[in-house]
């Protein structure tokens, strides 16, 4: 591993830090790309404007017009935390906005598959509606939209994902990333999106004189939800993004959020009233995706919908329970494909440039997560595959990739499809993690598209993993009560969370529960503690390692402790 120290633009740093930011602060916004105070407003009124967003306006008026005619509005969302609260996102909103009929359906994994599909169009024109609204989905969804349209269906496409070369037609479409849209936030989520949408219909219902300045209602209850969808969706932490995610954790802290999120925060073990963006991406997100993996998302969606504690409570306990079930078997899994990677290559051997693993026994719904600990464990993009659980689809593998800095596996995917035409079934997706379908009988063909295209765009210098740190930590910022400033700031995808390195001192070392290694350290001339999860090898003498900050607490004293991420040998 190479462990590289972030610049510093002195000047920017110097500016943070005379407006009053602390100076550790300081440092680590200027190593992020902030150049002034006014970045860090993180107030609604800095939000970007709704109306810069291509067809939020016209969503507004079709909206609005709906609302009016008293019409049945249905929203179809995906099965990921993002497209979770997106769904809760809208229903609330447009109950709030005064919608009388507000209903949802969210596509099963295994048997609809992704998005809005022909199937889908049929249920929820069965259902009554006369305008269906697709969340965090949509975009790609040629077939499914012509469906609904056939049916009879007005159709409003709300998403955040790259768009094909074709658009689906005869359809109200707001997405950031849809050619000729200029809002600036290209990585709002799709709950974000969501969100956008009803502020635009609020500022129409105002400009109708549906009610004025005065007695609209507070949409600002949702930016909870779209915190919680924005951080376990992993989209990059621009500014808009952060103020989104900043607003909604300012009101968890405060008590104002929504009881299933309270009942998550419980039972995950974890404190709302000091809430951190760590407890989206890694307490709250897993056990509502969790749902959509093993289970049906649908509880997902109540838990975040309900405003009875009691069910809240019991909708959370059901979503932990799965979370446990997914855990066990993801575990399963990753050992399982591990020992399948590793028998590709002989030991001191470079890994292939990319990896797909296949095995009859995977659940489709843990691969991504799989593919995800195999990236991270061996650095390449990577492909895990199980087979479809849909009826006559026996046949057809899903695959979930994940992929590593340099190498944007959406558009690797779409030139495997332009040289090996039909390989590919469906795909789509994002430059860091992607999905698509092949036929079993073609996998091996796709295994080595992937992998020539890897082997045409990625160098050694991007095969060497490598993490970026913010360098040597002052002792004098060894504290508790700074550590906890940290953890109360915005961090995430594209704002990466404070990581120092320096070379240290082991004065002793052992393994605690077989797989992790308790640490003694010396640091700077003073004894301080340190952990490093997954780590059983033993450490030299003296080595550079790079750390995140922890507040332990220990017989009722607190004390900083490091997180070790790795090390430069």
């Amino acid at each position: 591993m190479k462990i590289i120290t972030r610049d510093v633009p002195p000047r920017a740093a110097w500016a943070l830090e005379q407006a009053g930011i602390h100076p550790l602060l300081a440092r680590l916004y200027a190593a992020r790309g902030v150049a002034a105070k006014e970045e860090l407003d993180n107030g609604l009124g800095r939000l970007l404007a709704p109306a810069t967003l291509k067809g939020a306006t016209e969503a507004a008026r079709l909206l609005a017009d709906a609302i009016a005619a008293d019409r049945k509005l249905c929203i179809v969302a995906d099965y990921d935390c993002d497209g979770a609260t997106a769904c809760a996102v809208g229903v609330r909103g447009l109950r709030l906005l005064g919608a009388k009929n507000v209903s949802y359906l969210v596509p099963d994994r295994v048997v609809d598959g992704y998005g809005l599909t022909r199937s889908i169009a049929q249920r929820v024109r069965q259902l009554g509606a006369d305008l269906l609204i697709t969340v965090d989905n949509g975009i790609a969804s040629i077939d499914g939209v012509a469906a609904a349209r056939e049916l009879g269906l007005q159709v409003l496409v709300t998403d955040h994902h790259l768009p094909g070369a074709t658009l689906p037609q005869d359809a109200l479409i707001v997405n950031p990333n849809q050619p000729g849209c200029g809002f600036e936030s290209k990585s709002v989520a799709g709950v974000g999106v969501m969100f956008y949408v009803l502020l635009a219909l609020r500022a129409e219902l105002r400009a109708r004189g549906v009610f004025d300045e005065r007695t609209q209602p507070k949409l600002d209850a949702l930016l909870p939800l779209v915190a919680l969808g924005t951080v376990a969706d992993v989209v990059k932490l621009d500014a808009n993004n952060r103020r989104l995610v900043a607003q909604g954790l300012r009101r968890i802290r405060a008590g104002a959020l929504p009881c299933g999120l309270a009942a998550l925060f419980q039972v995950a073990g974890r404190k709302a009233e000091a809430a951190t963006t760590f407890d989206f991406g890694f307490a709250l997100g897993p056990r509502i995706n969790a749902a959509g993996r093993l289970a049906d998302m649908t509880l997902g969606i109540e838990c975040l919908l309900t405003d009875d504690a009691a069910r809240a409570d019991e909708l959370a306990r059901t979503l932990d329970g799965i979370n446990r079930d997914r855990r066990e078997i993801e575990g399963d899994m990753r050992e399982q494909a591990l020992e399948m990677v590793e028998a590709m290559f002989e030991e001191g051997e470079e890994p292939p440039p990319a990896i797909c693993v296949f095995d009859p026994d995977f659940h489709e719904g843990v691969v991504g997560i799989v593919a995800s600990r195999i990236k991270d464990k061996l650095h390449r993009p990577t492909f895990v595959f199980a087979a479809s659980q849909a009826p006559g689809k026996e046949h057809e593998l899903k695959g979930s990739g994940r992929s590593i800095p340099g190498f944007h596996l959406r558009d690797a995917l779409d030139l495997v499809a332009k040289r090996h035409p039909g390989v590919l079934l469906r795909f789509g997706g994002h430059a860091m993690a992607a999905g698509c379908t092949v036929a079993e009988e073609h996998l091996d063909v796709f295994e080595h598209a992937l992998a020539q295209v890897a082997q045409e765009w990625l160098d050694a210098a991007t095969l060497l993993r490598s993490l970026h740190t913010d360098g040597p930590l002052a002792p004098e910022y060894r504290r508790p009560d700074l550590v906890d400033t940290l953890h109360q700031e915005v961090w995430g995808q594209g704002f990466a969370p404070p990581v120092f390195s320096e070379e240290v001192e082991v004065v002793s070392q052992k393994l605690v529960g077989e797989k992790h290694l308790s640490l003694k350290l010396r640091h700077q001339g003073q004894p301080v503690d340190g952990i490093w999860f997954g780590r059983t090898e033993p450490l030299p003498g003296k080595v550079k390692l790079a750390f995140r900050l922890e507040a332990d607490e220990w017989q009722g004293v607190r004390r900083v402790r490091f997180l070790v991420e790795g090390a430069e040998f």
